[in-house]
């Protein structure tokens, strides 16, 4: 996808951030796009959005990050969002096993709602909180998994592995873009969009997998 608007970026990607309500979307976003954290930031009411550039292979890739609300009354309203999304992260709360729950039904609204090849991250928040932890990091591996998913813990309080959590996606989303142009060079027709992998992907000639986690407290 290439920007003709000038500003140096060539490529701009939309990624959305789904999940239940509290489980720390909007802080993940401020904390990536701003470095800020707000303890006291209040649910998000429709669709709010922060974009972001990141140079990749010597090209300038802007991300347009579109944090939706998570509570169920607002589903309505930001389900449109979801098209064009080429990049996800679906987040719950590893506090609260209820928000781990709900993820199988936000990645089935992701599938019906997204037209394209989506990049996807499955993301246990809060995990400054261990303490208290309701969501084990192996339940989380497995169920990415299960579902081919990246997995990450971060925090959005100390900022634990939050930049990691987006570039893995902004970086995935820019190489199943480059395939499809090679592919369509050069193979036309014999590759399929069936065949990327979202739970590896190949960067500078090593392999990097798709199970991450914090850093133990």
């Amino acid at each position: 996808m290439s920007d003709d608007e000038g500003g140096g970026e060539e490529y701009l990607f939309k990624i959305v951030i789904i999940g239940d309500s509290a489980v720390g979307k909007s802080n993940l976003l401020s904390r990536y796009a701003r470095n800020e954290f707000n303890p006291h930031s209040k649910a998000t009411i429709g669709v709010e959005f922060q974009t972001q550039s990141l140079e990749i292979d010597g090209k300038e890739v802007k991300a347009q990050i579109w944090d939706t609300a998570g509570q169920e009354r607002f589903r309505a309203v930001t389900s449109a969002y979801y098209r064009g999304a080429v990049g996800a992260l679906v987040v719950y709360d590893i506090s609260r096993r209820t928000t781990f729950d709900s993820v199988g039904r936000w990645l089935d609204e992701l599938k019906t709602h997204s037209d394209t090849t989506v990049a996807r991250m499955l993301v246990g928040n809060k995990c400054d909180l261990e303490t208290i932890r309701d969501v084990s990091v192996e339940d989380g591996k497995s169920l990415a998994e299960e579902q081919e998913l990246f997995f990450m813990e971060t925090s959005a309080l100390d900022s634990t592995n939050v930049d990691e959590a987006f570039e893995i996606v902004i970086r995935e989303i820019y190489n199943n873009v480059s395939r499809k142009v090679l592919n369509s060079e050069t193979y036309k027709a014999e590759l399929s969009v069936n065949r990327v992998s979202l739970t590896k992907t190949e960067t500078d000639g090593s392999k990097q997998t798709s199970s991450f986690s914090c850093c133990s407290r």
